[in-house]
């Protein structure tokens, strides 16, 4: 990697003498008032460059010689476009006054076929949040996401908000994919979203994509329920130092606070950079997971004594989590290099590290997340109508661990093993597969070509991945029993090629065909198509759409290792002892149909973003479920594999694949401006299910009966939203009002739900606020309604203050299980912003 870093920048500089470049700059006024307006977004067609107007509405842009041409969008604003010929060396004044009676969705973005296109003409259902939105809220950016349609959005506790599409949530949830930069940010075992292990500090995101629903042809397997899609800004068009202090309070009292940097400079017209770091710190919300444990007879006499009458026993009682830490801290670094030798060539390099503690909810319990490491390294090259990147991300953490593991192995020291107090919290504790260490690292890398021939737009594209899992012994298999083990890691290659036609036949119509095939050294092929029409008119656009998506198997899922072998990865099937097999885990699969409209109702007034879909989705990937005891698993016995086999004895629980459910359901937005300063927005959505209760094949538990304790759909029915917002030169407000419906909630051992008589989850009647096994049923999630304010002033162009409060009356919330029930998050940011 090295010498191929190395090599590029070297070509790069032979090249460098041939640079021609020239600066733009202007304002953009409303055409009426002629009053500034702030955060425009103005692109240069044709490439990927572009900014935002500052708080004066000027704007200013390094670009090539030669012919531009420009376009400026501003929500409830007509766009407007120029030309203009740039010489090289000279500054060309370009002023823009925008008409009222636009169409929302004219805005830039790139996450529905990765090149840039205006919102209205995306073939997918996109939510967008602008930086400009992000700078005028105090608190986390991913709180916005809440303000959303079609998104299931939780805090699974103070530092860990997170959010799912279009049902099937669970606690370990890796159908949604997470993208910065173009680059994947998931872990590389579990696939999950990086979240709060992200590198990238709020300062420097230029926008936040979400897409709802499948977007698999352009991104891959795993952009199933849908796609975050994470741009970052360019220091090209963002030059200047941005110091950002937030200082705040929970709703327990507990404080928090964040120091941010963000430096961005163009040293010259080829070369440009851009630096940021982060430091926060903050308390967990007041919690204590219970873990059940049996400990005592009716008699109060110690398990482990001779007095104990096993006959009798007490049942499980709840301790508190053993050695709890709710402190929470994240260091966060990243820098970029952009550099430009010619009109046509284009090298960007960026790197970034973080380092995370905090707690987060699994499937049994919470895991003390300690000093988890990512860093990565990117190099991207865009050359006319090419585009290639590679990029190296990493992961470490050595001494996270399971808290409820940990617990349970406590105890058993004291009540068994005789040890004392200190004994047994020391390393007799992890002993049965309670830490989790990583050093896993994957490579990727991929090659795009766009062009227009005609009225035929064309992108196609390959992609190469390399999982290098590696849990140093703890949590994989990880010996010669495994193929796929090389001595060091678990190495799993996969590729993929995609094409992407849209066809302009005129008169606002398109039609889109993509595809794309993959292939994994697991689970082999798969061909993934999408079709889709559009009509783009005067003040909107219908967009009709087909597509697939899939959802596959995790390193973890294949080849897990968990809890001495308890739980194993399904990647090569199991023989059980009564010699009936289980097939190993492959993709899950859903189509998806979908209409949409995205424009103005009223002029210059009313804009309507909806959609309606209809999705079937089979061959689910299951959570971890008991399936026997096994004999084998692939062709080895499980002594094997099963690195406590002596005390389990084959017994294993893992993941399979079952059934095929439909689901539907209609997301819409409206938003009403009453002057291009003040709107208010509504968002409501609606989800619901279907499946064969005949076909025994949906029978996920095997208790011969179908219903919804099979399919865990995990999602409400309704929810829905009502904001007020307000945004000037100076002041900015708003206030979201957000309800989400109750609804029950299974992943695994976790359980939310109310009271179902004659119903029984992993063979314990469904009973509300009572334990339920080795967990606690307090109650269904959602069913609340609450609200979000922020307030923000800008002094002048240097100095800015903002105001957040998070669920600001301070309910006590359920949103998550094995989490904290939330409560209000209070945050005063002071940013200092120096040219």
């Amino acid at each position: 990697m090295k010498r191929l870093i190395t090599l590029t920048v070297l070509l790069a500089l032979c090249f460098s003498a041939w640079a021609q470049t020239g600066q733009i700059t202007g304002s953009v006024t409303d055409a009426v008032t002629k009053e500034p307006l702030i955060g425009a977004n103005i692109y240069v067609e044709g490439t990927n460059t572009g900014t935002s107007t500052d708080i004066d509405g000027n704007y200013t842009l390094n670009v090539k010689t030669g012919t531009q041409t420009l376009t400026v969008s501003y929500v409830s604003y007509q766009s407007a476009t120029e030309t203009v010929n740039v010489e090289e060396g000279a500054t060309v004044q370009l002023d823009f006054e925008l008409e009222l009676g636009g169409i929302v969705g004219d805005e830039v973005i790139v996450s529905g076929s990765k090149r840039p296109e205006k919102l209205t003409e995306s073939p997918a259902t996109i939510e967008t949040i602008f930086a400009r939105q992000i700078q005028e809220y105090a608190g986390n950016p991913a709180e916005l996401i809440a303000r959303q349609k079609g998104v299931d959005y939780f805090r699974a506790g103070i530092a860990a908000p997170a959010f799912n599409i279009r049902g099937f949530n669970s606690n370990f949830n890796a159908k949604n994919l997470q993208v910065t930069d173009g680059r994947y940010s998931t872990l590389i075992a579990t696939g999950l979203p990086f979240g709060p292990l992200n590198t990238t500090v709020k300062e420097d995101i230029e926008r936040v994509e979400v897409v709802l629903g499948p977007n698999a042809t352009m991104y891959g397997p795993n952009a199933h329920n849908g796609l975050l899609n994470i741009v970052t800004k360019d220091p090209r068009t963002s030059e200047g130092t941005m110091l950002t202090m937030n200082a705040g309070i929970s709703g327990d009292g507990d404080p928090l606070y964040s120091f941010r940097l963000r430096h961005a400079d163009v040293l010259s017209d080829k070369v440009a950079f851009k630096i940021t770091g982060e430091y926060s710190q903050a308390t967990e919300f007041e919690w204590a997971d219970s873990v059940y444990i049996d400990r005592f007879d009716v008699n109060g006499n110690l398990r482990g004594t001779d007095e104990f009458d096993e006959e009798n026993t007490g049942g499980p009682e709840g301790y508190e989590e053993l050695g709890l830490d709710r402190s929470i801290d994240f260091t966060k670094l990243e820098g970029a290099l952009y550099y430009t030798p010619t009109d046509d060539l284009e090298f960007i390099f960026n790197t970034g590290y973080s380092n995370s503690n905090y707690l987060s909810p699994t499937n049994v319990g919470r895991n003390q997340i300690i000093d988890w490491q990512i860093y990565y390294g990117q190099m991207r090259v865009n050359y006319k109508n090419f585009f290639a990147q590679v990029y190296y991300t990493g992961s470490r953490t050595d001494d996270t661990y399971s808290i409820d593991d940990r617990t349970k192995r406590y105890y058993n020291g004291l009540d068994f093993e005789g040890l004392s107090e200190e004994e047994a919290r020391g390393p007799y504790s992890f002993e049965t597969g309670a830490l989790f260490r990583d050093a896993s690292s994957r490579w990727n890398s991929e090659i795009q070509y766009s062009n227009t021939f005609g009225n035929l737009e064309v992108i196609l594209g390959g992609q190469w991945q390399q999982d290098l899992a590696n849990s140093r012994g703890t949590y994989l298999i990880e010996n010669e029993f495994n193929p796929f083990w090389d001595g060091d890691n678990i190495v799993v290659n996969q590729y993929g090629g995609y094409g992407h036609f849209t066809y302009n036949f005129g008169g606002g119509f398109k039609a889109l065909a993509a595809a794309r095939y993959d292939y994994h050294d697991v689970y082999e092929a798969n061909f993934v198509p999408k079709f889709g029409l559009l009509k783009v008119g005067q003040y909107g656009s219908w967009r009709l759409t087909y597509g697939q998506g899939i959802a596959a198997p995790t390193i973890l899922n294949m080849f897990g290792n968990l809890f001495n072998g308890l739980i194993l990865g399904n990647a090569d099937g199991f023989t059980l002892a009564d010699g009936s097999q289980v097939a190993p885990q492959s993709v899950e699969r859903l189509q998806t149909i979908e209409l949409g409209y995205r424009g103005q109702v009223a002029p210059d007034r009313l804009f309507i973003d909806a959609n309606a879909y209809y999705n079937i989705s089979e061959d689910f990937l299951s959570p971890v479920t008991v399936v026997g005891v096994a004999t084998e698993r692939g062709d080895q016995p499980m002594e094997n594999v099963q690195s406590g086999f002596a005390g389990l004895g084959g017994l294993v629980a893992t993941y399979i694949n079952f059934g095929l459910v439909n689901t539907y359901g209609a997301d819409l937005s409206a938003t009403y401006y009453f002057n291009p300063k003040f709107s208010a927005t509504l968002n409501y959505s609606y989800f619901d299910w279907s499946v064969d209760e005949g076909n025994m094949e949906n029978d996920f538990n095997g208790d011969g009966e179908v219903n919804f304790l099979d399919i865990l759909v995990n999602a409400p029915t309704h929810k829905g939203g009502l904001g007020l917002n307000y945004s000037d030169r100076k002041f900015s407000a708003g206030i979201y009002g957000r309800w989400v419906q109750e609804f029950d909630y299974f992943s695994s051992f976790q359980i939310a739900s109310q009271t179902h008589e004659d119903l029984t989850y992993r063979g314990v009647p469904i009973v509300e606020d009572a334990r339920s096994a080795d967990t606690y049923n307090y109650g269904p999630l959602g069913g609340f309604v609450t609200f979000d304010l922020n307030v923000g002033y800008r002094f002048n162009d240097k100095y800015q203050l903002n105001l957040s409060a998070v669920n600001f009356t301070n309910q006590e919330l359920r949103e998550f299980t094995a989490a904290a029930p939330t409560r209000g998050i209070y945050t005063l940011e002071f940013r200092i912003s120096l040219d």
